[in-house]
């Protein structure tokens, strides 16, 4: 299946996204594993995996993980970050495990870029009984930065027409497929290091800005720079991971 015109724009910025976007800490992997009653060594599938965020926290917990990717150059930093044999090209419509083979499925920041109802079915397959998927959705929170209210102004406005916010809920897609039981949510706070660097890096790796042309693009993060730049920036910064589950009846 081909990618979304915007998904595909990642391949452009492997390193950046691997730069700036968030890491996954032990709590979080806790939480959907305990959620999910995932035991230690369990199979487990990160799908959408980019350069291997969400895997390298799965790998430090334990689990037995596989990594899907399907662009070249994510793939590519993923390997290095957690050796080729754990990564497969492949994507969340065609997932290339055998069946009733895992005890769960992640998807972190990339359920919004499938075909859901295809994906969830596919999902499914790979699963054995009574194994487990976890949708996880990082949200920043810059309240109470001098800058927070410009950026996000800034960051509004630069964005066109998004899956990730005007797509459709993942639950209601859950909801809709057969075997599955009803979605539920979790959520951990987490405190990430902060730099203006990182946030620079965080905003360039998003799939709209790597879209556009290369001077409305550093026109946009100059403008963004300034502003976190005549401001303060303190260590680290807190964010919400949103973990949705559910389960195969």
């Amino acid at each position: 299946m081909e990618l979304h015109p915007l998904a595909q724009r990642f391949a452009d910025v492997a390193e950046v996204y691997e730069r700036g976007r968030p890491d996954y800490p032990p709590a979080v992997v806790g939480a959907l594993a305990a959620e999910l009653s995932v035991p230690p060594g369990a199979p487990v599938l990160d799908l959408g995996a980019g350069t291997g965020k969400l895997t390298r926290s799965l790998l430090r917990a334990g689990f037995d993980v596989v990594a899907v990717e399907p662009q070249d150059s994510l793939r590519a930093v993923l390997a290095e970050k957690v050796g080729e044999s754990r990564v497969k090209e492949g994507t969340a419509e065609a997932i290339p495990l055998a069946d009733d083979s895992l005890a769960a499925v992640t998807v972190a920041d990339a359920f919004h870029w499938f075909d859901q109802a295809a994906a969830l079915k596919e999902i499914r397959r790979v699963l054995r009984p009574g194994g487990g998927l976890a949708v996880l959705f990082n949200v920043p929170d810059w309240t109470g930065t001098t800058w927070a209210d410009e950026v996000g102004r800034l960051v509004v406005e630069s964005r066109p027409e998004h899956p990730g916010f005007d797509g459709r809920p993942w639950h209601e897609s859950a909801r809709e497929a057969s075997g599955w039981s009803e979605p539920w949510e979790v959520r951990v706070t987490t405190n990430q290091p902060a730099s203006v660097e990182r946030l620079l890096d965080y905003l360039a790796s998003a799939s709209w800005v790597a879209a556009m042309a290369e001077d409305e693009r550093a026109e946009l993060l100059a403008k963004i720079e300034s502003v976190v730049r005549a401001g303060e920036m303190p260590a680290e910064l807190p964010a919400q991971v949103v973990i949705g589950l559910t389960t195969v009846t």
